[in-house]
């Protein structure tokens, strides 16, 4: 039987994974009124995906990665200008 922490972070994994398909999607998609609607449908899966990884962090299922120093942060936008 799967373990509370196995459950959120399947979850948290399936949330990812459609959110690629989403984005996917939507830069693919032509007519406006689909894409419009799985932007919509994206975002609430957005709002999901943070719900679960705040669930997650809180109980110390997941651990995000250390937060980036201004120095790298402005490193990383030298590089994409």
């Amino acid at each position: 039987m799967l373990q509370e922490k196995e459950m959120v972070n399947d979850a948290l994994s399936a949330a990812k994974s459609e959110l690629t398909f989403y984005t996917n999607t939507i830069s693919e998609c032509e007519n406006q009124n689909l894409r419009s609607t799985i932007q919509q449908i994206r975002n609430n899966c957005e709002t999901s995906q943070y719900e679960l990884f705040s669930l997650a962090r809180s109980k110390g299922y997941y651990m995000p990665a250390a937060q980036a120093s201004a120095s790298e942060i402005q490193q990383v936008k030298s590089q994409v200008q």
